[in-house]
């Protein structure tokens, strides 16, 4: 399902200290059955019912210099999923991809896919449902569906938890299967771990990761400022028949919530991060990565347990090596101990025909911090 590959920190991934690429900004709305689905507001891009940074908080001109030595490190790290038997990337080329969802074949706008199809047309024309029209990462488009209409939602199940895919104006499905990575090695260490680790999700969209966490026996503290993301993410829970486990679904802004969670006192095994490069709230509230990253991060250290297992940051779409992502963590985490590994997500293509490569698509970049 996963491997980790380090490659020479001499020479770094391809693509390093590029823009890295995200095929799609996340969806906080449904979208309906017809034809075509209906426009729904971005997650990642400027909703205005996003709630991802604070309103009154001023963004303090100099992060804090820490004490201690820094963590060990590994960089760069290629983190690859060939996904599982409910994803598969089928192949990719002259700017789009062919993926299986469950039963659903799609395709979609894919930048980075510069190299020449290798399936023949006729595997492409399999498809059941198009993304067309606005392919712009902060532009809205629609679906095509050419063999008949379909409905807005459609069963999945990934490491053997089950929720629901749907169709958004943002070309994605509610999943982000190079997430596998980060979900089986957080599962891993839930189990290893015993008791009930103490889990929390910010920007956290449909669940699929607290659903994973909680299957896997832990507490879950689930952070969405989407009251429609919430909704979709309560939903899986249902359908996954995880109802039993404890999880909190918050409704609230990310940095507003940490901050009282410091005040409070709660503390946390595992954070996962995935916050996107801009949104805006229903208060005025505006994140920008750039600005708010390093003290929500500062934040996140505070949150950790005197025993922690880890704190995962994801980034989409930005224009940013993974090293500057790797230094961040490096001087957040002084005087941690423990290890820092950085670099980027994969998904590689599963072939169906003989000789057809198995090539790979790079979807984000991530820093991991993790301590024994």
């Amino acid at each position: 399902m996963k491997s980790a590959k380090t490659r020479n920190p001499q020479r770094g991934p391809k693509g390093a200290g590029k823009a890295n690429h995200r095929d799609d900004s996340r969806s906080k709305a449904h979208a309906r059955p017809a034809k075509d689905a209906a426009p729904a507001k971005s997650r990642r891009e400027a909703p205005a019912e996003r709630a991802q940074g604070p309103s009154s908080t001023p963004v303090p001109v100099r992060t804090e210099v820490r004490k201690g030595a820094r963590p060990a490190e590994r960089a760069p790290v290629i983190l690859e999923t060939q996904g599982e038997a409910g994803y598969r990337l089928l192949d990719s080329g002259d700017g789009e991809k062919l993926e299986r969802y469950g039963d659903v074949i799609i395709v979609r706008p894919e930048a980075q896919a510069l190299w020449p199809r290798l399936l023949p047309p006729e595997r492409w024309a399999e498809a059941d449902a198009i993304f067309t029209g606005d392919t712009d990462e902060e532009g809205m488009g629609r679906w095509r569906f050419p063999k008949q209409a379909l409905g807005e939602t459609w069963p999945m199940q990934l490491m053997d938890v089950d929720f629901l895919a749907r169709y958004t104006s943002f070309r994605h499905v509610g999943v982000f299967p190079e997430q596998i990575v980060h979900w089986t090695w957080m599962r891993e260490q839930i189990k290893a771990r015993g008791g009930k680790p103490k889990v929390l999700n910010l920007f956290g969209y449909t669940g699929v990761a607290s659903l994973i966490a909680a299957e896997a026996g832990a507490e879950v503290t689930h952070v969405d400022a989407s009251k429609k993301a919430i909704g979709w993410a309560k939903e899986n829970q249902t359908l996954a028949r995880l109802t039993d486990r404890p999880i909190r679904w918050i409704l609230d802004d990310a940095m507003k919530f940490i901050e009282r969670e410091q005040r409070r006192g709660n503390r946390y095994d595992i954070i996962l991060t995935d916050p996107p490069k801009f949104g805006r709230g229903p208060n005025g509230e505006v994140w920008q990565l750039f600005d708010h990253l390093p003290r929500m991060l500062g934040l996140c250290r505070e949150l950790l347990s005197d025993k922690p297992i880890g704190l995962v940051l994801t980034a989409y779409s930005i224009r940013a090596s993974f090293y500057s992502m790797h230094e961040l963590m490096m001087e957040t985490m002084r005087g941690m101990g423990g290890l820092v590994e950085s670099g980027e997500l994969i998904i590689r293509e599963h072939p169906t025909t003989e000789g057809q490569a198995a090539r790979a698509l790079s979807t984000s970049l991530f820093s991991r911090w993790t301590r024994p």
